[in-house]
């Protein structure tokens, strides 16, 4: 079923789409699929400040009924992020129960400049989706030459420690590693095998080695560098744990959506020193563009002295 023209009432079905409407169309989004935390919406403009709490449609422990859709009145339900049978399925029945229109949008970080002029076209904001598309563009370029810099060397192993403990990480092919991986890094649990998210253990990054921990975690990127067990890790002992900032949205994941762009900068900063000295103009630069709003800083924005700027 094709969106109707003149779009105004967003419904996202999950935090990636959720994300990529709020920096496209503020006015459009209708509430968010998850609960964002105070220090969160403190950093937003106030439309987005005041939304709702209205819970995730997409993929598996859907929070919302057909009921309460019908009630909401989206002109549009968006989903962004995998693409596969499970989603297809899901916009699929949705659509025939509500008489909804319901577009999924493949939420690829290399793809983020065809995300936001697709949407920004059904939302009816086509020169804010440029203006966007185009940072996404020259970001992603800035990535492209590094990678083809690095080629002929060897990129940094870096383990990306996911939770209070570190040890859920993102396997070869994981959304959630795709800023390493564009940012020219080497994920070294894809030793592990392609998947998801997957919980792991200390022996398992013992062994991989990783030359740099990329975490979200404030808490445990503070933790990791006094714990006895974590010093083994040659990132550890090299002090090369790096926290990236994670308000309102995380700079690696959490959601894996456009956010992610100005987390693509800050790795290459840190991995290769491209930028190293304009982080914080970087970041202020696209909290204005994307969210309209001031760069709450690197304290408030999760980064431990580790991931600043120096």
């Amino acid at each position: 079923m094709p969106p109707p023209a003149g779009v105004r009432r967003v419904f996202a079905a999950g935090a990636p789409a959720s994300v990529l409407t709020a920096v496209l169309a503020p006015h459009a989004l209708l509430g968010w699929p998850w609960r964002l935390s105070t220090e969160a919406l403190g950093a937003l403009p106030a439309p987005l400040r005041d939304l709702p709490l209205l819970g995730r449609l997409a993929g598996r422990g859907s929070t919302v009924s057909v009921e309460t859709l019908l009630a909401l009145k989206p002109d549009l339900i968006l989903d962004v992020g995998t693409i596969d049978a499970t989603y297809a399925s899901t916009a699929q029945r949705v659509a025939e129960q509500t008489g909804i229109p319901y577009a999924l949008v493949d939420g690829r970080l290399l793809d983020s400049p065809r995300q936001l002029r697709e949407v920004g076209g059904l939302l009816g904001v086509p020169a804010r989706a440029e203006a966007l598309a185009a940072y996404a563009e020259q970001t992603l370029a800035l990535a492209a030459r590094q990678r083809s810099a690095a080629t002929a060397g060897r990129r940094p192993g870096v383990y990306y420690a996911r939770g209070a403990e570190g040890l859920e990480t993102g396997l070869d092919g994981s959304i959630n590693m795709e800023v390493v991986e564009v940012a020219g890094g080497r994920n070294v649990a894809a030793a592990a095998g392609r998947g998801g998210v997957v919980r792991v253990s200390l022996e398992q990054v013992l062994g991989w080695a990783p030359e740099v921990i990329l975490t979200q975690d404030a808490g445990f990127a503070e933790r990791v560098m006094n714990d006895p067990l974590w010093r083994a890790v040659p990132a550890v002992r090299a002090g090369r744990v790096l926290c990236a900032p994670a308000v309102p949205f995380g700079w690696l994941d959490v959601p894996p959506s456009v956010n992610r762009l100005i987390g693509v900068r800050w790795l290459l900063a840190h991995l290769h020193g491209v930028g190293r000295g304009e982080l914080e103009r970087a970041g202020a630069e696209f909290h204005r563009l994307f969210y309209g709003a001031e760069f709450p800083g690197w304290a408030d924005g999760g980064g431990s002295r580790a991931g600043r700027p120096r």
